[in-house]
């Protein structure tokens, strides 16, 4: 099997769609030989930010001389990007290799047991990272928590975020039946950390750790603060949140993995993590800003930076989102700040109509011309004159950005991030996503 067919393989997953639960995984881990219980993991979930945080912990530990594993999805261009070792890329030979044992483990198991994409993704991971010897894995959850796939393994420590609105229709309705969900990590008498400052939220994660006997850290404002005077690689107000739970993960795992705080400055110095407040200057000066602000929560992370941050100026903004997220709060957080803005399609089976986001960009900021247009490699074409441009939305719409920008060269491997599922709860038919429903009313 080469890389384009392990490619494919991993294309024809998706066909069993995406199912919240462990026993799959469970299974196919111990087919695989169970490679998580030779690893050492942090094991991170929320609804923003933990992929910033995973960056920052990854940074840390590896300027303490560790060999560290990152897994983290979706990922912006390649599929590479989900598995590094070191910041390294797995390599296309290392994936079609891990593609082809991934296939004959599940030739093992029965026809009822056949895992997902992310299912079978999670446990190629767990395989590479054992044979790499890695000495800590940082572990992104995919999907909530409870069910989600990587929840089969026992950390060292687990770390939420924070609790927003995200994906209601497999984690609820509610913050509290939210955080139910991503405090489905806990595991009994393992240390949890969060940033977490909804009371609510927090009240659920709080007793999830009681009954587990799970010692508890919550990261607050004075933390925060403290943060102020270190130098942070990653852009945004935000950032500093990220890295006071960052920092505090690694003073609770002081005793088992010892970090100098030589090390963790030069960590958090030195975090790479693309397509977050990420702003790139082009020939000629032109400023552009690539942010994946998803949902209303990043939305206003990032009109808060755009605030402060750029002296007040209104970019054009260049706007792409998929159509089962909050289109009209996204739309209603940041149409104000922009002078103008191009609704651009995503290359995405889920992608939100351009005209319907136009419509509720107009309503947001009646004064910014708000016109629907293709892909975003025609919305820079149009604004090629602009100084300053904000493109927003998708993780998956800033995949495609930066190909557009020359950041990443063009891949057909965005698609892997799309999902199709049995939601655990009762949903709206994929078709209708958010945004269809609210302009609809």
């Amino acid at each position: 099997m080469d890389y384009s067919q392990a490619i494919q393989f991993l294309y024809n997953l998706r066909l069993f769609g995406m199912k919240l639960g462990l026993e799959n995984t469970r299974r196919l881990a111990a087919a695989a030989g169970n490679p998580e219980r030779r690893l050492r993991f942090i094991h991170v979930a929320g609804t923003n930010g933990k992929g910033s945080t995973c960056a920052m912990l990854e940074s840390i530990y590896r300027a303490a001389g560790l060999r560290v594993g990152l897994f983290t999805s979706p990922h912006l261009v390649s599929f590479t990007e989900r598995i590094q070792v070191d910041r390294r890329l797995i390599s296309q030979e290392d994936v079609a290799r891990g593609v082809e044992q991934i296939n004959g483990w599940i030739q093992t198991l029965g026809a009822e047991a056949h895992p997902t994409f992310f299912e079978a993704v999670t446990v190629m991971a767990l395989d590479y990272f054992a044979r790499q010897r890695c000495d800590l894995v940082v572990w992104e959850t995919g999907l909530g928590g409870r069910l989600d796939a990587t929840n089969i393994v026992t950390p060292l420590a687990c770390a939420i975020t924070n609790v927003q609105f995200d994906h209601q229709q497999w984690l609820g309705n509610t913050l509290a039946e939210i955080a139910r969900e991503k405090a489905g990590i806990i595991k009994p008498g393992i240390p949890i950390l969060t940033a977490t400052d909804d009371p609510v939220a927090l009240s659920v994660i709080s007793e999830m750790a009681r009954s587990r006997q799970a010692p508890l850290s919550v990261v607050g404002r004075p933390e925060i603060e403290a943060i102020r005077g270190v130098d942070l690689a990653l852009a945004g107000e935000h950032q500093k949140t990220n890295a006071a739970l960052a920092l505090a993960v690694t003073r609770v795992l002081e005793p088992a993995l010892p970090v100098t705080e030589r090390a963790w400055r030069t960590g958090l110095k030195t975090t790479e993590w693309a397509g977050r407040l990420q702003t790139v200057v082009r020939t000629g000066g032109q400023v552009v800003v690539l942010d994946g602000a998803h949902n209303p929560a990043g939305a206003q992370s990032l009109a808060a930076e755009l605030g402060t941050r750029f002296g007040g100026r209104r970019p054009a903004l260049i706007l792409g989102m998929m159509r089962d997220k909050d289109c009209a709060a996204i739309c209603g957080i940041l149409a104000p700040c922009a002078s103008s803005i191009l609704l651009a399609r995503l290359e995405s089976e889920r992608a939100a109509d351009p005209g319907l986001l136009a419509g509720l960009c107009r309503r947001a900021n009646g004064a910014a011309p708000a016109v629907a247009c293709g892909g975003v490699g025609e919305a820079l074409q149009r604004l090629k004159d602009e100084p300053f441009i904000v493109i927003a939305g998708s993780i998956h719409f800033v995949g495609e950005a930066m190909e557009a920008l020359g950041l990443a060269a063009p891949s057909p491997e965005r698609g892997l991030n799309e999902y199709g599922a049995s939601p655990a709860r009762t949903a709206a038919p994929a078709e209708t996503g958010l945004c269809d429903k609210v302009v609809a009313r």
